[in-house]
């Protein structure tokens, strides 16, 4: 893969002096027109060490528009980073839709570094890449345009920088012992490379020995990149505009076909007892004993940096709230925060719509409670028809990898579905309308809600059945007795964290 970029290519300073203006005007028009549209341009600047990767990062700010460009340089996670699974770092620095993000350094460099040191497996190496793989392609059917520069150098041109890095002294710490293993960062680079060059994000390997002939040629592949994404798009946008234009279809007369029996769909949560109840006495001697246990817990957990992540989800007027207090009742306040999730802002539309999740996530030894979390993407997007078939249709794989990246970082992932009948719901809410301190809770978009129960239903069978894992299982709360649940609850947390600690 790397013989191409080994031609002695160059480009003379006249050249380079005729070309520069003309490139650095269209990168910075296609720029400009990139803003207010809906997707990110992710660069990824990675390369051999001395090949120029700092010096094209400089270049490729001076040439855009500073207000529409973010740049990250990756290098050593730092204490808070280290106390997150490592992808939060990279979803933390994501562009929003529009801008562009240059990312000096990626989720390339430890996997390749850890190889080519020893520190993992063929096979661990190969997992990895295999995780960058959906990842990027998580990203790019969100919408993103991912631009991968790889910077290459022959051995003997790479020594030769490194020897003039070193006599100005710019040389980065690793970088000759890094030398010494020329070969085999070569060779893990490569099948890194040729493993994850997909058609959603291509490999692009630059010949860096010339700094004109890289500084133009970078400069070329992002002008096309953007350029054919902007051209899709505008192609997309009419696309739509013609089929609102069109007239509608000619109604066709056709004989009524013969009535199909109606089909009972067996739900999963038809199968969740809620006749299960708790006495008063029961309650106050199990919600203590419970409370009692966890309060020793969380501060075990926060002495052996075990995070937590609990999220509820439910009907409304299922208690989740007061369900979510009983369990923060029994941890000092220090130890946990609680997100309530409420329709995306603007900032957050501008993201993937995990980027708002990753950015909660827990320190070490903390909780997270989350009312309401990403499964609203196949709840309320899905039956709102906020988001399409597509999108939410991809979001249950989406979610899988997401929960798993938590877990095998070590954070304990609770995940409860507050289940009332339909009755029950119906009491709670004429409740709320005649109890004066509880009307607060009781909206138009509530009733509106219960109208759509089974579309609702349907999709919380679908969520279940495709995202209860054996790393990240659903808890069913049997709700219609509120004292029940919320013992239910703080059994299921205690018993995680038992098994964690």
């Amino acid at each position: 893969m790397f013989e191409n970029a080994e031609l002695g290519r160059t480009v003379t300073p006249e050249k380079y002096a005729v070309e520069l203006p003309k490139l650095r005007e269209k990168v910075l028009n296609a720029h400009f027109e990139l803003r207010g549209k809906k997707f990110p341009v992710i660069v990824i600047v990675s390369g051999a060490d001395g090949a120029g990767k700092g010096d094209l990062v400089h270049r490729l700010n001076e040439w855009l528009d500073p207000r529409g460009v973010e740049t990250h340089a990756f290098w050593e996670p730092s204490d808070e980073e280290c106390e997150r699974p490592p992808y939060w770092r990279f979803w933390r620095a994501m562009p929003g839709r529009g801008r562009i993000g240059i990312f000096f350094g990626s989720w390339y460099t430890d996997p390749i570094v850890d190889r080519v040191f020893g520190k993992t497996k063929r096979s661990q190496f190969d997992s990895a890449l295999d995780q960058i793989v959906a990842f990027e392609k998580m990203l790019a059917e969100d919408g993103a345009l991912l631009v991968k520069l790889w910077l290459h150098l022959p051995k003997k041109e790479q020594k030769k920088r490194l020897k003039k890095l070193d006599k100005e002294g710019r040389i980065a710490p690793d970088d000759w012992k890094n030398f010494k293993l020329f070969d085999e960062f070569a060779k893990v680079s490569e099948r890194s490379l040729r493993r994850t060059h997909t058609d959603a994000a291509p490999w692009h390997v630059v010949e860096a020995t010339d700094r004109r002939h890289r500084e133009l040629a970078v400069g070329k592949i992002l002008l096309d990149a953007i350029l054919r994404r902007l051209k899709q798009a505008a192609a997309q946008a009419a696309a739509k505009e013609a089929a609102k234009a069109a007239p509608a279809p000619v109604a066709v007369s056709v004989p009524e076909p013969a009535k199909l029996a109606a089909i009972s769909v067996d739900s999963i949560l038809d199968h969740v007892d809620l006749k299960q109840r708790l006495t008063d006495t029961e309650y106050e001697k199990s919600l203590a004993a419970q409370q009692a246990k966890l309060s020793k817990l969380a501060w075990a957990a926060h002495a052996k940096k075990r995070s937590m992540v609990l999220l509820f989800e439910g009907w409304d007027a299922a208690g989740k709230g007061s369900a979510i207090r009983r369990v923060t009742q029994a941890m000092d306040p220090r130890l946990y925060a609680v997100v309530g999730i409420a329709a995306p802002t603007d900032e957050e539309r501008a993201q993937h719509y995990l980027w708002r999740f990753w950015r909660h996530l827990p320190r070490a030894g903390f909780t997270t409670f989350f009312d309401r979390s990403w499964y609203g993407r196949v709840l309320v997007e899905r039956v709102e028809g906020f988001a399409p078939p597509a999108d939410w249709g991809r979001a249950y794989g989406e979610i899988n990898d997401f929960e798993e990246q938590l877990t095998a970082h070590g954070i304990v992932v609770n995940k409860f579905w507050v289940h009332i009948s339909k009755q029950e719901q119906l009491r709670r809410f004429k409740e709320r309308q005649t109890v004066a301190y509880k009307q607060y809770k009781i909206t138009d978009e509530d009733w509106r809600n219960r109208e759509k129960w089974e579309p609702y239903k349907l999709a919380v069978n679908d969520l279940v059945a495709k995202c209860s894992t054996e790393f990240a299982p659903w808890t069913l709360v049997a709700g219609n007795d509120k004292k029940f649940a919320r013992v239910q609850i703080l059994k299921t947390v205690v018993q995680s964290l038992e098994v964690a600690l």
